[in-house]
């Protein structure tokens, strides 16, 4: 006789919902999210979805009923609580759309916990859509399991984020002119972080000098090569996770 399967399995198709979740609640899913589930997972009466709600932390849910618009899940049990990620801050300027969009999608994947949108004098682009936003973040966490979201802030001017920067965070500047070994400044400054990257232009002189002036602020190279933003800001946060984080 086989061993029975596990439940809920591994396949099961994972969505974040507006919580608090709580078990043996009843939970109706419509929109987009209900066709995904009916359309393209073909889910059935008593398939398995995992639910996240960014408050309570995963739950395994077993569909009730799948109709055209709507889909109802009863929620079984918790499977996890909310995770906690390492306190690590993303302060990145705005680039051109797709190459912010996968900034934000792949700081969501490397455990960032607050992503600061940031507009400079070489930026290419000064606004960024919070909705298209937080899909982007939220596909992102429900890909790679993640149970708690990355925050994003709305976007701030360099002189009014390094004005209200808190006191005892680390501000770590990837300045492509030059700076101490990334690897040795993570290292040598733990606590809570934050990584300062730049558009697709970098920072003109004038910026440069600002930072550097700040007292938490830490300039970093990242190697003998200039990097694009998108590459510079996700490779210094996986850099950091792995010296810093939880890698």
């Amino acid at each position: 006789m086989g061993a029975t399967p596990a439940w809920p399995p591994r396949s099961a198709p994972r969505l974040f919902v507006t919580g608090p979740l709580a078990e043996s609640a009843p939970v109706t899913i419509e929109g987009g999210q209900a066709h995904y589930l009916g359309k393209v997972m073909r889910i059935a009466p008593g398939d398995a979805v995992i639910l996240c709600d960014d408050e309570t932390g995963e739950w395994a849910a077993e569909v009730v009923s799948a109709g055209k618009r709507d889909v109802v899940l009863a929620v079984r049990e918790r499977l996890r609580e909310r995770e906690a990620v390492p306190d690590f801050w993303l302060c990145a300027a705005l680039l051109k759309k797709p190459n912010f969009d996968l900034v934000l999608e792949k700081a969501t994947e490397l455990g960032v916990a607050h992503v600061q949108p940031l507009i400079t004098r070489r930026c290419v682009a000064d606004k960024l859509n919070p909705e298209r936003a937080l899909t982007i973040v939220t596909e992102a966490a429900e890909q790679c399991a993640r149970t708690a979201l990355p925050g994003i802030a709305e976007p701030v001017k360099l002189d009014a984020l390094l004005r209200d920067w808190p006191e005892g965070r680390t501000l770590f500047f990837a300045d492509e002119t030059g700076g101490a070994p990334a690897a040795a400044q993570f290292a040598a400054h733990p606590g809570p972080a934050a990584l300062l990257v730049g558009p697709e232009g970098g920072f003109d002189d004038e910026e440069r000098a600002l930072i550097r002036a700040h007292p938490m602020a830490r300039a970093i190279t990242l190697g003998p090569r200039i990097l694009r933003g998108e590459t510079a800001s996700i490779g210094a946060t996986a850099l950091w996770m792995a010296i810093s984080g939880d890698w």
